[in-house]
């Protein structure tokens, strides 16, 4: 299967000169999602990744990265919005590609010593990954991988990361 033939680009979405690329289309078909999230399970397997938990930040992050956990065996943190999590959580702002934003985890996600793999269907500008690192870092957590659906190299988000091992299924140039 070719991953990128399978991703919708919807042009000025969510607002003008940006090129969303829509991750619904590989959702809806089965078997692509399917080999999608086998994928990124062959990837972290290959590159001889051990992991405890997969972190997945809301929303698109959890389609991701809730498979992942459930292929590999491992447990999953939500990250998500203000206000949705019930028990006591830390937080962090960050930019987007087009704005700000915060994310919150419970406290209690993450134990001393985990070894994590941050899950997320793209990788942008990296503001909403670099969040979740700085709040998995502060509860204790070893973020041993970043793994992406989608990464968009022109943006260089790459570069933030360069302490962490990142793995990206499609790449985009500039499409």
């Amino acid at each position: 299967m070719n991953l990128k033939e399978k991703i919708r680009n919807v042009q000025d979405f969510p607002k003008e000169g940006i090129g969303f690329k829509d991750i619904t289309t590989v959702l809806k078909d089965g078997a692509s999602f399917k080999e999608c999230i086998d994928d990124m399970k062959l990837v972290l397997e290959k590159n001889k990744i051990e992991f405890d938990l997969v972190v997945g930040p809301e929303a698109r992050g959890f389609l991701v990265g809730a498979p992942l956990a459930y292929a590999t065996e491992t447990g999953f943190v939500p990250v998500r919005k203000p206000g949705k999590l019930p028990a006591e959580t830390i937080k962090f702002e960050y930019d987007l590609e087009y704005g700000t934003d915060v994310l919150e985890m419970h406290k209690d996600s993450i134990y001393k010593g985990a070894r994590v793999v941050i899950a997320d269907d793209l990788l942008a500008t990296g503001g909403t990954v670099e969040a979740v690192v700085k709040m998995i870092e502060q509860l204790g957590g070893e973020v041993v991988a970043l793994c992406f659906m989608i990464e968009l190299d022109f943006l260089k988000a790459r570069n933030k990361f360069d302490d962490y091992k990142i793995y990206s299924l499609v790449h985009y140039d500039g499409e």
